[in-house]
């Protein structure tokens, strides 16, 4: 019996334990090289795929506004946002007066300068709550969309694919992906990985084609959920559901202007990496592909009223400001249908 146990014992030893079955860094700079948009609008390309859309597309996207209503897609920029410190050390916007009402009716502003009024400023961190990742956010090791250096984005900013590129690039064909409904659920399970059959079948339910140069929108149903409850628990950088690794093939065979998502980083978390490669569909879809990201967009009332009408496409205007050198922007797109 003791020969046997250490027979046994010793054939254990020889097999080599079964991997965890999952990407790796050399597998997403694999499909980074395989899906790489460099070069294919010249060499001093800033805008990547938005180059997709034309005017004649623009024109077309306008006469899907029937009825004239408008949706906000843009989360309320306050101190109740869903930034806690769980990525990046961001914050949610600080409100603050420089001049009140207050100072108006005590006399202090008049004698100074003529009139009584009231005046703020804001401070945020450009993606803290909803909005676009320029260009320049995301590296793939040591470059940037278009083969461009990292080191070009410097203590003064982005001098290469800033956001300010997209300052009248971020109009078009807008299409709602409501994943969750089309799976019967309010809110995908976080660590759910959206995959190309779910967007496919969402789109085939829907009765909605994806075409060149749209803005594809994806609702999980995770921000309504925590919005609904009054807590953002981990929304902002936890797990999540989200675009699973695959999609960036879709992303890239459908030729689309741009991704968003009602989550804070579009793709599903945990991530699908087993040794600590950070967001990996990011690796892929900004600097390679050249995809700018709508990120924490605030869907509910857009995705009631599509669900009610049958109707998920309409004309979206999503401009960013003008940020000089920024690797984001803070926006409220709207959706006009």
């Amino acid at each position: 019996m003791a020969t046997k146990a250490k027979t046994k014992k010793a054939a254990a030893k020889r097999i080599p334990p079964r991997k965890k079955k999952g990407l790796t860094k050399r597998d997403v700079l694999k499909k980074c090289k395989e899906l790489s948009n460099w070069g294919k609008w010249g060499k001093n390309d800033q805008l990547g795929v938005l180059n997709y859309i034309t005017q004649k597309d623009i024109v077309e996207a306008s006469k899907l506004i029937k009825r004239g209503k408008v949706f906000r897609l843009g989360l309320n920029l306050d101190e109740n946002g869903p930034q806690n410190g769980l990525f990046g050390g961001r914050w949610n916007p600080l409100h603050h007066m420089m001049a009140t009402g207050t100072d108006a009716v005590q006399g202090i502003q008049e004698p100074l300068v003529g009139m009584r009024y009231a005046d703020d400023f804001i401070n945020l961190p450009t993606q803290c709550a909803s909005q676009w990742d320029a260009l320049a956010h995301v590296f793939v090791e040591d470059k940037m969309w278009n083969g461009y250096p990292a080191k070009l984005v410097d203590a003064r900013g982005a001098h290469k694919n800033g956001i300010e590129h997209f300052a009248d690039k971020m109009v078009g064909r807008g299409v709602l992906l409501d994943v969750a409904r089309y799976k019967k659920k309010a809110r995908l399970a976080d660590g759910y990985g959206i995959t190309v059959n779910d967007l496919e079948r969402t789109a085939k339910a829907q009765g909605v084609e994806v075409r060149r140069g749209d803005f594809v929108i994806v609702n999980t149903g995770q921000m309504a959920d925590c919005l609904d409850r009054g807590d953002w628990g981990g929304y902002g950088g936890g797990d999540a559901p989200g675009l699973a690794f695959e999609t960036v093939d879709w992303i890239h065979e459908k030729e689309i202007a741009g991704i968003c998502s009602d989550t804070w980083g579009i793709e599903v978390r945990p991530n699908e990496t087993v040794d600590g490669t950070n967001q990996p569909w990011h690796w892929v879809t900004i600097p390679c592909i050249g995809i700018v990201h709508g990120e924490i967009w605030y869907l509910r009332e857009l995705v009631e009223d599509c669900a009610k009408d049958g109707v998920y496409e309409f004309f979206l205007c999503a401009p960013p400001l003008v940020i000089t050198r920024g690797t984001g922007s803070p926006i409220n797109p709207q959706a006009i249908k």
